[in-house]
């Protein structure tokens, strides 16, 4: 009898243990705006290791522009799909830090942990991989010891130290905290990707920075809908607040050398989303065109 019982409740273990270790991958991914000129990226890190040093730290990027909160979102969006199941992200753009903002940590459907405040940065990774569960941070067990008197750096005291204690498996993810209802996340609002007839609505969630191209949220299942074969011309359109700021035809094009230097074309960006460039110039600084979710395009066939 006691060995059927045993048998019986062996599969109840495991389901128990895989849930206990889908953190413990020991792997930690740091995302902020703090640059790299002062310590505070090191600072952080210096946490983690101090929860354990077996663990694996690695950047996602420290250059998101000053409170660019859009932009963390986007980035976050762009790199956790690539992650494994059971990596642990830090992001920090919290101008609001010490504010009555939710300090959280989301585990996506596919398995990723954020740990980030609760102030948008969830916006586009929630809605790309969707939320498993979120659950408010407990800072009475889930921050680093006597750091109360500290109120402006929540980046190492609140979500380094509870990254390294996830993926080190030294809590749960139930012990991070009380859980959150999901409609609860903070989302800011922008233009999804839209085809209404023969015109495609997206935004500009963020530039090509090293050439400045542009790059949209318009994926390439939608952009085929338009059937438009390459060398075709496209008519774009792009507003700031509702307001046209730049008009003009392009080709679409497989590469940027299938037009003169200087010229702009229209191509798919190593996302498969559709973009705007000049070949070998900068289309945004040409153009005055930045990123953000209060730019919007307009793209129909000629």
């Amino acid at each position: 009898m006691r060995k059927f019982i045993s048998v019986m409740l062996l599969p109840v273990v495991l389901i128990f243990w895989a849930v206990r270790v889908e953190a413990q991958s020991k792997v930690v991914v740091f995302q902020s705006d703090f640059g790299l000129k002062d310590g505070a990226v090191s600072e952080m890190k210096g946490v983690a290791m101090g929860v354990s040093p077996d663990l694996k730290l690695f950047d996602l990027t420290h250059e998101i522009p000053a409170y660019n909160i859009w932009e963390a979102s986007y980035r976050l969006r762009q790199t956790v799909p690539y992650w494994p199941s059971g990596t642990v992200f830090v992001s920090v753009v919290d101008p609001g830090v010490g504010t009555d903002r939710k300090s959280v940590v989301l585990r996506t459907r596919t398995g990723q942990f954020i740990v980030t405040p609760d102030n948008g940065t969830l916006t586009l990774v929630a809605e790309a991989l969707g939320i498993g569960e979120i659950r408010e941070i407990n800072e009475a067990v889930n921050r680093r010891r006597d750091s109360q008197k500290s109120y402006t750096f929540h980046g190492r005291d609140v979500y380094a130290y509870t990254a390294a204690r996830l993926a080190a498996g030294a809590i749960t993810f139930e012990e991070v905290g009380p859980l959150l209802a999901k409609q609860e996340v903070v989302s800011i609002p922008y233009q999804k990707a839209e085809l209404n007839g023969k015109v495609i609505r997206g935004t500009i969630p963020v530039l090509d920075v090293q050439y400045g191209n542009i790059w949209t949220n318009i994926p390439d299942d939608l952009f085929k809908q338009l059937h438009v074969a390459f060398g075709e011309l496209m008519s774009v359109k792009i507003f700031h607040n509702g307001q046209m700021v730049y008009q003009g035809d392009m080709p679409y094009s497989a590469t940027f050398g299938a037009v003169a230097v200087g010229k702009p074309l229209v191509y798919l960006n190593s996302l498969l989303q559709l973009s705007f460039a000049l070949n070998q110039g900068s289309f945004a600084e040409v153009n005055k065109i930045a990123s953000g979710n209060e730019w919007s395009v307009e793209v129909t066939k000629k």
